[in-house]
């Protein structure tokens, strides 16, 4: 029985360091070789959870949400992407389980208190108050639950603090007020978050006082802070997000291990009956060519890079068509893959096929399942309206868009000279095809070795919020210049 682990993470459009912990996680546990395939989805980034099933061979299917806390994404937004039914789903002949998030682990207790051992070695804990802090909603009671209960474990444990608090960006108590809330000549701060991103690493430091105003993003400041920092009388040590951790990988891990208990389902061992359906000739995808080497082995460079060869930078690993991907030739973060902005100047070398196929769904998540499904007529498009209308939250406006408004923003943010280079399958709605694309947008009539075309299977989450922003305006409203 072929197993397969996806890891389902927020993901952004604004910070490219808010996926890295969930690919990080896969990479290590993809090392492990528990699983015959391991692959990460996003609800804002690439691939999606529409998409990512496409990417799946194996009948066996776990689905571990990287999510601190159980409440509105985990129990409603995931389910309803993912198309599950509940904790077991039957989909296109998988068996999909679904397993609690990571951070409602017990083992999670663990992480924090080596997290607050590192960031203040050598600090006698018992001169020391330990804060965990989240973002807290008045809109989710389940925002701060797994919070509250990771001090109540860390307490009740007797784990030697002083004190060891809860504390919250948008409500009380307030981490802005962490030196009234706290009696100890040193305080360790642990964002209780996932990834290094908007919160964790630009706006809890200006809420502590370390800055005046947000840095640029983590993996973009040269200059990483220094512990301890001296304000309000006392030493604060700040320490990166939790999620970040390398033992999260175990607690994904263990969220699997429960669901497999759970279910009454065996031990797993992988297959080894995984093929990808690469063939050996040369191809091209996206902005991208494909060269199968003498001994096996596969090339791939920019497709404008051909006769440049000697002067391209050599990197050998998939993981490396990830970095490669993520910014553009002016440094700029790429916030769709599949825009036409992929940078010049590398050559990859690869393997062997299951590393070319890593590499690809870095480059272009998906590409290859879904134009496979293309070809034997089983992808199943959902239809723009259809989009809009599941939309949840600040996003449940853009359904209110009209069908001009809708035609004439697909032809300009999905343009492939300047925004996506992916074919359209989807149609405005179940009547009505889609106006004025270019032949480009459409998938070709015929199948062709020498070039694989990168599908879309359903409109992306920038198309959705332009659609909110142009139905605000035109229902007179203020729009918001919020990115998804």
């Amino acid at each position: 029985m072929s197993t397969a682990l996806i890891i389902v993470g927020h993901g952004s459009t604004l910070n490219p360091d808010s996926s890295t912990p969930t690919h990080a996680h896969a990479d290590e546990i993809r090392r492990r070789g528990i699983f015959d395939e391991v692959w990460c989805a996003f609800w804002k980034e690439e691939p999606s959870m529409r998409e990512i099933l496409y990417m799946v061979e194996s009948s066996t299917v776990f689905i571990v949400p990287n999510f601190i806390s159980e409440g509105y994404f985990t129990r409603e937004v995931l389910p309803r992407e993912l198309q599950l039914e509940g904790p077991v789903t039957q989909i296109r002949g998988k068996t999909v389980y679904y397993c609690d998030p990571v951070g409602i682990h017990r083992g999670m207790t663990r992480l924090l208190l080596k997290r607050a051992d590192q960031v203040a070695a050598n600090v006698p804990r018992d001169q020391t108050t330990l804060i965990i802090v989240g973002h807290g909603t008045s809109l989710n009671e389940q925002s701060r639950k797994a919070i509250e209960s990771q001090v109540e474990f860390i307490r009740e444990g007797r784990h030697g603090f002083a004190e060891v608090l809860d504390a919250y960006m948008e409500e009380a108590p307030f981490v802005a007020k962490w030196h009234e809330m706290s009696n100890a000549r040193n305080v360790v701060v642990v964002p209780f978050f996932i990834a290094d991103g908007l919160h964790s690493y630009q706006d809890i430091p200006v809420l502590l006082g370390l800055e005046a105003a947000p840095t640029v993003a983590a993996s973009q400041n040269d200059v990483f802070r220094h512990n301890p920092h001296e304000l309000h009388g006392r030493s604060l040590y700040y320490s990166s997000a939790i999620g970040t951790e390398e033992l999260m990988a175990d607690v994904i891990l263990d969220q699997v291990e429960d669901c497999r208990n759970r279910h009454g389902l065996p031990s797993m061992t992988p297959s080894g009956s995984i093929e990808h359906p690469l063939s050996r000739s040369e191809f091209t995808i996206g902005q991208i060519r494909i060269s199968p080497l003498h001994d096996g082995s596969w090339a791939m460079h920019h497709v404008e890079d051909t006769q440049k060869t000697a002067a391209l930078t050599l990197f050998y690993s998939p993981i490396d068509a990830r970095a490669i991907s993520l910014y553009d030739d002016s440094g700029g973060f790429r916030k769709l893959k599949t825009a036409p902005s992929l940078r010049h100047g590398w050559r990859l070398e690869l393997g062997s096929d299951d590393d070319l196929a890593l590499a690809l769904n870095f480059f272009y998540p998906a590409a290859l399942g879904l134009w496979r499904h293309w070809q034997n007529r089983s992808l199943n498009p959902v239809h723009l309206r259809e989009t809009l209308g599941r939309q949840t939250g600040m996003y449940r406006f853009s359904n209110a868009i009209s069908d001009e408004q809708a035609q004439r923003m697909i032809v300009c943010e999905c343009d492939p000279e300047t925004h996506c280079l992916r074919r359209i399958t989807w149609r405005l709605n179940s009547e009505q095809p889609l106006a004025e694309l270019p032949p480009e947008k459409l998938p070709p009539d015929k199948f062709s070795e020498d070039s694989v075309p990168l599908i879309c299977v359903e409109a992306c989450t920038h198309v959705v919020s332009v659609a909110r922003e142009l139905a605000r305006k035109a229902a007179g409203g203020t729009a918001s210049t919020s990115a998804p």
